[in-house]
């Protein structure tokens, strides 16, 4: 009998040995951060939708590190030092990658060695330009022109403007209060869009609330957005 719990205690104390080892693996330590820009200005996304992959070759396990691009087009990765593959899958983001000099493709070759910063240029099928927002009372107005930056045969249509007013930070249309669409085929001037919209009474009640613009590309599942406003009523 004490010789079986001699030998279970043995065991016990390997197994606490060995998951103590594992565990005393060193944690990445080093950040990968920068912006999405187009010709150095951020390209603003909606909220944990868009997103780039980042490749460790020489390993066996296949599988990307998905790093996940903020609203105003900011990302932070902790990582560990190493050569990487940086790719943009084709069905990510309101914009076309970019040819990388060094790879002649869409794969942008990254080293982290200690903490890097870098922006990722991208090309955006279109931007928000100029957009201003005028509260009277608690009906808000948004002007803004859209500018038609890719204009090949990979060019693109709007398929709707929109302005959402949200209760916090965080604005889109999956937690919009007020919301106002606009067909493509409804604007007549892209250089001079209007959109107007009554905002609801909040509970409990807000002093501010916060909007932005919207604009989806036909045949583009994420949307292209102006910088978030906080709006005083």
């Amino acid at each position: 009998m004490r010789t079986n719990i001699q030998y279970t205690l043995f065991m016990l104390a390997g197994i606490f040995l060995a998951s103590c080892k594992k565990d005393n693996y060193k944690a990445p330590a080093s950040t990968f951060s920068g912006r999405l820009v187009y010709q150095g200005e951020p390209v603003n996304v909606s909220f944990n939708d868009v997103y780039f992959e980042l490749w460790e070759p020489g390993w066996g396990k296949r599988t990307p590190i998905n790093v996940s691009v903020s609203q105003d087009g900011k990302f932070s990765a902790l990582l560990f030092d190493a050569a990487y593959k940086l790719v943009i899958p084709a069905a990510q983001g309101p914009f076309r990658s970019l040819t990388d000099k060094t790879t002649n493709s869409d794969t942008i070759p990254l080293t982290i060695s200690g903490s890097v910063t870098r922006d990722i240029e991208v090309l955006p099928y279109y931007m928000i330009r100029t957009p201003k927002f005028v509260a009277a009372g608690r009906k808000l107005t948004a002007t803004f022109a859209a500018e038609q930056i890719i204009k090949d045969a990979n060019a693109r249509s709007i398929e709707r403007v929109s302005l959402y007013v949200c209760k916090t930070q965080f604005v889109d249309g999956r937690n919009s209060i007020a919301t106002k669409d606009l067909s493509g085929g409804s604007i007549t001037d892209p250089a001079g869009i209007s959109l107007q919209v009554d905002v609801p009474a909040t509970v409990p009640e807000q002093k501010t609330v916060f909007a932005r613009i919207g604009l989806k590309i036909a045949g583009v599942e994420d949307m292209i957005y102006s910088p978030v406003q906080e709006i005083t009523l």
